[in-house]
């Protein structure tokens, strides 16, 4: 049986950035910067601190995009600018946390028709599961974020990871399980 590749439309504006277009660039951030929150927040497990590690990224991206050699593969390697940046960022926070800085936390409660009490509840069940989600160890963290909050295929993960789609099955049911433990009584 022979594996046919196919057709991405992002690889020509890939090509585009890679050429130095600005307007390319532009719309490769707009295309794909939802995509890397998502695998910033799978490794870093911080909401607050996707805004500042995103921008990273895609200065990350302008400065080494020429070193990209297969155009093919520019998902795999912006996974990896994303994933190194959160892991970074992660290891800086705890740098933090040893020195006695503590991050301040805010909590966002949406402003829409419901009413205070059910903002309320909504809000807590929301960082309950934030929490919850936020609990799981990078292996199971990482293959649910992209799942579940980024919608990738199991094959699509499987090739970022660099591991079997079996393997993704499986730490995929288990990130499941670890969350409805997590959250059972609480949501």
């Amino acid at each position: 049986m022979v594996a046919h590749e196919e057709y991405d439309p992002e690889e020509p504006v890939v090509e585009a950035v890679r050429n130095g277009d600005h307007a390319a660039f532009k719309e490769l951030l707009v295309r794909q910067d939802r995509w890397v929150r998502g695998v910033i927040y799978g490794v870093l497990a911080d909401a607050d601190r996707i805004e500042d590690v995103s921008q990273h990224v895609w200065t990350t991206v302008w400065q080494k995009i020429p070193e990209l050699r297969d155009v093919r593969r520019w998902r795999p390697w912006l996974y990896r600018l994303a994933r190194n940046a959160a892991v970074d960022a992660g290891r800086d926070e705890t740098k933090r946390r040893k020195l006695g800085a503590t991050p301040v936390e805010t909590d966002r409660i949406p402003d829409d028709a419901e009413s205070p009490s059910e903002r309320i509840q909504r809000a807590e069940d929301h960082q309950a599961v934030l929490r919850a989600i936020e609990s799981l160890t990078p292996l199971y963290r990482e293959p649910f974020t992209l799942r579940h909050l980024e919608g990738w295929s199991y094959r699509e993960i499987a090739n970022v990871l660099d591991v079997p789609i079996d393997t993704v099955e499986t730490r995929l049911v288990r990130a499941r399980r670890l969350l409805r433990e997590a959250l059972r009584g609480k949501v």
